[in-house]
């Protein structure tokens, strides 16, 4: 059997297209004038996350490493225009999918990680725990001061960035997973 899963994106507008090819037993790249094969038995990790920004808010990446420490990574969004970056949810769930299956029949003893490195999910959750205290402070104080308007903006603003930022963190928690159960809030 030898079916062979694509998958093409452009990490900047000016940049060239990174190409990524699967096959049975291997992982084509090509990265500009650089390209490579690594066979799917040197594949030492795998690693999701989610990564939005500004112009794309359903953007996932996907880290693989393999036994000599060299690092692919493949984003979920591929830049058309200077103001349009367009997600490819389907292509990179099916490349992503089908390269944990690949792995997992191979019995390829790769790591499976999700979300951030843990000592960063911690400092992240340290500065969190700084802005919180900042932003109840400042309810407080305009509560005090009987700045109702105020204690509504911070209200409001606390709100907004609760929605944003806490949805960041829950999907980026630091976890291990199995191929067979591949975490869907990782993935498009």
């Amino acid at each position: 059997m030898n079916s062979r899963v694509q998958y093409v994106y452009k990490a900047s507008l000016i940049g060239s297209a990174y190409r990524f090819e699967l096959a049975d037993d291997e992982l084509q790249w090509h990265v500009g004038r650089r390209s490579g094969v690594w066979p799917l038995a040197s594949i030492a990790m795998v690693r999701l996350s989610y990564r939005p920004v500004s112009m794309q808010s359903r953007r996932f990446r996907a880290d693989i490493q393999n036994d000599r420490g060299e690092r692919l990574s493949i984003l979920s969004t591929t830049w058309q225009t200077v103001a349009l970056m367009e997600p490819q949810d389907n292509s990179y769930r099916e490349f992503i999918l089908t390269l944990h299956r690949r792995l997992n029949a191979k019995g390829i003893n790769a790591s499976f990680v999700a979300g951030l490195s843990p000592w960063i999910y911690q400092a992240g959750l340290g500065v969190l725990a700084l802005v919180a205290i900042a932003i109840i402070g400042m309810f407080v104080r305009a509560m005090w001061a009987g700045l109702w308007a105020g204690a509504a903006f911070v209200v409001a603003f606390a709100v907004l960035f609760i929605w944003q930022i806490g949805g960041f963190m829950r999907r980026n928690r630091p976890r291990i997973y199995d191929a067979n159960d591949v975490p869907g809030d990782l993935i498009p």
